[in-house]
């Protein structure tokens, strides 16, 4: 009905348009009406001035010929004046009788042609001014119907437009009213239709509320007599109960979050990047540290800057608990979302890390436009970028306070009202646009700036290639933020609708702990649940079971009697194994006893024999060679290689180990070797434990990437079948537009051809009425 109301309006507009232009059509045809009449009456005049001009040559032509016999005349009278004065000269005498006659003849012919002569030159004066009259107004006519001409032109160009425009908006309309009253057959159709629909369903809704009602009636009685206490009157208590589960909800939930992963990791790269090529920068440029020492404010920022990865790991790793806490089994709100508060403790970390590095930052700017490379346009960039990073501060302070803000509910409830969630949420998309336009002006102003350390004379490759890798990790940056920013604004609605998941018939959670409380009673729910639903296994038939038993007893016999020999037999080599190392190291260490024993027996017999043989004078030497053969024999070390180990013996003649000293060595060998062994299992259990960690984590993005990829498929899906359905109708409505534009031109073309016929009978008339007014007249 609003369609149809809104047509109707611009129907209307329309035929009061139309009425505006045929009004201004019938004065345009007024005009060109007078404007005809005058070029008719001009004409007229035109000749009548033709007919005045033709008549004054014929005057001008009696007159000529006029003039010509008189001067025939005159040349007549010429000549018999000079005839008669000849015969004057003949006959003097006879001459002076008749002199006189002759005189007043002359005198007369001589008046009579002054008089000729000077009408002549009055015809003259009289025709050379009617011509020129003639030609000047003439002139004028020409100018004027030209004028004429032209503006009759443009009046019938302006009448041509206006035809054509005032068609095509008729056509428009009719075509506008055709599908009214199509829109308005098929509007009483649906009316007659709700019409019947609408008693249908007052039938059946009187029909319900009749069942309703007594379905009602016993369930109060029920209630009032099976169930002593109603907890969902109370809000308090009804927050304790498990809600409905909305598995759905969490799916959709679950794969906001795990988007929202992605582009924090992103984001965190990016960060990583921009503080490190943040460091090289410092470290180069305007002083490069490898030839000459920086300023101690560089290298305190340097050093500050070297510790980014400690603030900023922590974010990955704290959105990474936040999307591990989101389940399909489990109930996610505000008051459930423990992992919040962590995320925004390393957020909160993170912003400390720049309010740190921010005034060393702005400090080493300063100290950049100091320097004597640097340009009035690089400080102008420098002073830019300057500005751009306490914007960014700012942003990550606001995004803190509100991230906090969202926090609380599962830790302090009273902290934040649940009328103001959707109150935050919109600031918290605010603040995201505000950190992408701050990273957007950052990314310019520092291209700029680096376009121009270029052209410094003392630039080197390392200073480019590293005002590269910045540049792409503050692109990297902008991406990453702008990503997340349409991201939250475009699942704004999703997050603000959520909020109010609860408890059947409750309003909210009504603390942290209640929401824990619940969580505990759903697990217990569906343990139970999946208790009653456990599968019976399958049975196998008495007589086949009977038939098997001495089998699987034999099997299971024979198998449990091997695992105890092979578990027994593995024991008997371990034990076999150390065994063998101890009595190695026995034989060794008799072996050294050994040796020490035939030495001391070489020593005695050799001492008795020089001692009856040698004189005094040659026994200290004797003596002395003796001590250094027994000490270099006895000092030398001996290696003993096992399984285990190396171990290596170093004897003393005057000391030979005892049975405490050679389990002391052993004790220690054996205790260095387990030392090494644990610590090479612990850093292959860390090792396996951190695979095993990315390895989860690649298969959750792999998961989450073909999700997106089906859900991607039933978009392009629904896009083709969208796209097709649009060219149907575009073609159908193309067909009967074509349809009623060929009926409605064709209705113009007869309705254009009654008017000219009206138009012709008119003229006709009015000529008819105009010949017998001058008719009249004359008679």
């Amino acid at each position: 009905m609003a369609a149809a109301a809104e047509l109707q309006g611009k129907y209307q507009k329309l035929a009061q348009e139309y009425s505006k232009l045929r009004a201004q059509n019938q004065v345009l045809k007024k005009g060109v009406v007078d404007e005809q009449a005058n070029s008719a009456s001009l004409k007229e005049q035109l000749k009548m001035k033709d007919q005045s001009l033709r008549k004054l040559q014929q005057e001008m032509d009696s007159l000529t010929f006029r003039n010509q016999q008189l001067a025939k005349r005159v040349e007549l009278l010429q000549d018999e004046l000079a005839l008669s004065e000849a015969r004057g000269k003949k006959n003097k005498k006879s001459a002076e009788s008749s002199s006189q006659l002759s005189q007043e003849q002359k005198s007369v012919f001589n008046e009579d042609l002054q008089k000729k002569i000077e009408e002549n030159e009055r015809l003259h004066i009289l025709f050379f001014e009617a011509d020129e009259q003639h030609k000047r107004l003439e002139a004028e006519l020409r100018t004027r119907l030209e004028v004429l001409e032209t503006d009759a032109a443009q009046h019938q160009a302006v009448v041509d437009s206006l035809t054509r425009k005032y068609t095509d908006t008729i056509e428009k309309l009719q075509n506008d009213k055709a599908k009214l009253e199509i829109k308005s057959q098929t509007l009483e159709r649906e009316a007659k239709d709700c019409r019947l629909r609408t008693e249908e369903c007052q039938q059946q809704l009187k029909n319900l509320q009749a069942a309703l009602g007594s379905r009602l009636e016993e369930s109060l009685c029920i209630i009032n007599e099976k169930v002593p206490f109603n907890d969902t009157r109370s809000n308090q208590y009804n927050a304790l109960n498990v809600p409905l589960h909305n598995r759905r909800y969490q799916l959709k939930l679950r794969d906001l979050a795990g988007q929202a992963l992605a582009f924090v990791q992103e984001l965190v790269t990016a960060l990583l990047n921009f503080h490190t090529y943040t460091e090289q920068k410092v470290q180069i440029f305007p002083i490069d540290s490898a030839t000459d020492t920086i300023s101690p404010l560089n290298q305190k920022f340097s050093q500050y800057l070297h510790e980014n990865a400690s603030y900023v790991r922590p974010l990955e790793e704290g959105m990474l608990h936040l999307f591990e806490s989101i389940t399909e089994d489990t109930v996610t709100v505000l008051e459930t979302a423990v992992k919040l508060k962590a995320f925004s403790e390393h957020l909160a970390s993170y912003l400390s890390f720049l309010r740190k590095i921010l005034p060393y930052q702005l400090k080493s700017l300063e100290e950049e436009c100091e320097s004597s490379l640097c340009t009035a346009a690089l400080r102008a960039r420098n002073m830019e970028l300057h500005r751009d990073m306490k914007r960014l501060t700012a942003v990550f302070e606001k995004l803190h306070t509100y991230v906090s803000l969202l926090a609380l509910p599962s830790t302090k409830p009273e902290g934040l009202l649940r009328t103001n969630y959707n109150l935050v949420f919109t600031n918290i998309a605010a603040s995201l646009h505000g950190f992408h336009d701050v990273l957007k002006d950052i990314s310019k102003h520092y291209s700029q700036k680096a376009t121009l350390e270029q052209d410094v004379p003392t630039v080197t490759q390392k200073l480019i290639t590293t005002n590269d890798c910045i540049l792409s990790s503050v692109v990297a940056l902008t991406n990453g933020a702008g990503k997340i920013a349409s991201f939250f604004s475009n699942n704004l609605d999703h997050f603000t609708t959520s909020l109010s998941y609860g408890p059947k018939g409750g309003t909210e959670f009504i603390s942290p702990l209640s929401a824990e409380c619940m969580l505990q009673y759903k697990k217990k729910a569906v343990a139970y649940m999946k208790s009653l639903k456990k599968p019976c296994a399958d049975s196998v038939p008495y007589e086949e079971a009977l038939a098997n038993r001495r089998v699987l007893l034999s099997s299971t016999e024979s198998r449990e009697g091997l695992a105890q020999q092979v578990q027994q037999s593995l024991e008997k080599i371990a034990k076999l194994e150390q065994e063998k190392e101890h009595w190695m190291l026995e034989a060794q260490l008799a072996k050294i006893k050994l040796e020490k024993e035939n030495q001391k027996l070489k020593n005695s017999l050799s001492g008795h024999l020089t001692e009856t043989i040698q004189e005094r004078s040659v026994l200290p030497n004797v003596a002395e060679q003796k001590k250094e053969t027994t000490e270099k024999s006895l000092r030398e070390p001996i290696k003993s290689t096992s399984l285990v180990g190396m171990l290596t013996i170093t004897t003393d003649n005057e000391k030979a180990p005892d049975v405490e000293s050679r389990e002391d060595l052993i004790k220690n060998h054996y205790m260095a070797r387990i030392a090494e062994l644990t610590s090479n299992l612990q850093l292959a259990d860390s090792k396996s434990v951190h695979f095993h960690a990315e390895c989860r984590a690649l298969a959750k993005r792999l998961s989450l990437a073909e999700k997106s990829k089906e859900s991607l498929t039933e978009e392009l899906k629904l896009a083709s079948q969208n796209i097709s359905r649009l060219q149907d109708e575009l073609m159908t409505t193309k067909r009967s537009y074509e349809d009623q534009l060929s009926m409605m031109s064709d209705h113009l073309c007869s309705m254009n051809e009654t008017l000219t016929k009206q138009r012709e009978e008119i003229d006709t008339l009015k000529m008819t009425s105009k010949g017998n007014s001058k008719k009249n007249k004359n008679r």
